[in-house]
């Protein structure tokens, strides 16, 4: 499974990355996380943009604060390009908790591994939030 990660998200994915590795989940599940910039997607590319290269590249997107308001917002892309193929996209509930609470960053990671093993269930489900 790879997921894409928002580009302000960079700092909070390598300590969730982390947490996943040392709880042995990358021995089990194969998954790696991706940058904008290793994609090479300018960080100000809009929700349209983001969604549909996600979905061309069979990515989930992961994310914390995109868009809920316009043309081509997030929640505007998904309501309008949603299909039951369609990974979902998803949010970290409270992303400045993933840094500094283990608990809640334990929990994420136990919801994220969830959604990784029955991600056919969640297909054509547009957003799911963690935890």
């Amino acid at each position: 499974m790879i997921f894409l990660i928002d580009h302000n998200l960079n700092g909070h994915a390598m300590i969730f990355f982390g947490s996943i590795a040392n709880q042995g989940w990358l021995d089990i599940i194969p998954m790696r996380f991706v940058t904008f910039a290793q994609m090479e997607l300018p960080i100000d590319s809009d929700d349209r943009v983001v969604w549909r290269l996600a979905q061309e590249n069979q990515m989930i997107l992961l994310t914390a604060n995109r868009s809920m308001k316009g043309k081509d917002s997030l929640e505007q892309v998904m309501r309008e390009e949603n299909t039951p193929n369609s990974l979902p996209v998803i949010t970290i509930g409270n992303a400045d908790r993933l840094l500094n609470d283990s608990e809640y960053r334990e929990r994420c990671v136990e919801r994220l591994i969830e959604i990784v093993l029955n991600i056919n269930s969640y297909m054509g489900v547009s957003r799911l939030f963690i935890p």
